[in-house]
């Protein structure tokens, strides 16, 4: 027996604004994996949050910038791979929570020092406006495992 679905004009809002979310995140790592700090910062609200740490991040855009500072000289290289992307709407379509996985490799700069790895989740906080769309307003890095990462205490994913 077959069954059909009509699709809702709220699914394919969801649809359609999901696609531009994912372009968001790819966007990010695009441009942290291209040192383009200026350009990432424009990914998110005045008023954001970031914590890629229990004790490194930012509360604002320009503070933000400051933590991006040394992007350019502290890795020669790096390579951020975002996957298994789940969004929920609220009610209006204005926000949305995200949650991502991540798979990132880092080359220092430094001479000696071994690649990191950081394998993990973006949990993230989204809002939508007319003039830029969606942007970042909370920005969590939890880590399910790192191997010679520069930041020594990770937020855990949470994992029973």
């Amino acid at each position: 027996m077959t069954t059909t679905h009509e699709v809702s004009t709220r699914e394919l809002a969801e649809l359609v604004e999901a696609g531009k979310i994912e372009r968001v995140l790819i966007e990010y790592a695009y441009n942290l994996d291209m040192n383009r700090p200026d350009d990432l910062v424009e990914l998110f609200t005045e008023d954001c949050y970031v914590a890629y740490g229990p004790n490194f991040g930012a509360e604002g855009r320009a503070a933000y910038r400051e933590t991006l500072d040394g992007i350019g000289t502290f890795f020669t290289a790096t390579s951020h791979h975002v996957s298994n992307m789940v969004v929920d709407f609220s009610d209006d379509l204005m926000s949305a929570k995200v949650r991502s996985v991540l798979y990132a490799w880092h080359r220092y700069s430094k001479e000696g020092k071994a690649d990191g790895y950081f394998f993990g989740q973006y949990h993230d906080d989204f809002v939508r406006d007319d003039e830029h769309g969606w942007r970042f307003s909370r920005r969590e890095l939890r880590a399910s495992g790192v191997v010679d990462f520069h930041v020594k205490k990770q937020i855990p994913i949470g994992r029973s």
